[in-house]
């Protein structure tokens, strides 16, 4: 019985360390996510800037800018593509770190239980002692 309670407490131990590193995994992906969506926000306000605030442009200065401008959407559709890519990641490691959070729960209920069972066995194989070696056990003597 004792043996019992040993692995139910090993068992939860593995699945502790499982849980906390899903966490840390998906805390992870998330910083990642929300990086790049302040990267997405920066890269659209350097485009929405790039034609305010200017006097008169010559052609080759407009041309430029223009220039610049299309590099800036293009390089703002692929941080949208990544950025789709990494919210659908979030979610992924939010399944996995809920997953790992009710392994843990099982095994703490697991783990009481086997507590219990053990508990139980112990007072029953006391119960089954005759009288006076249950007060030696005791020490009621």
């Amino acid at each position: 019985m004792k043996g019992e309670v040993a692995r139910r407490q090993r068992v939860l131990r593995v699945r502790h360390v499982q849980h906390a590193m899903a966490a840390a995994e998906t805390a992870r992906a998330r910083d990642e996510a929300e990086g790049l969506a302040r990267n997405v926000e920066r890269l659209r306000n350097v485009r929405n800037d790039l034609f305010t605030g200017q006097g008169v442009a010559t052609g080759a200065n407009f041309a430029a800018m223009q220039e610049l401008a299309g590099r800036l959407e293009q390089a703002g559709r692929q941080l949208d593509g990544a950025l789709y890519d990494a919210r659908r990641k979030v979610e992924v490691k939010e399944g996995l770190s809920l997953a790992a959070n009710r392994d843990r729960e099982i095994a703490v209920k697991l783990k009481d239980r086997a507590r219990a069972d053990l508990e139980e066995w112990r007072e029953n194989k006391l119960a089954a002692l005759p009288r006076y070696r249950r007060m030696q056990r005791t020490g009621d003597v």
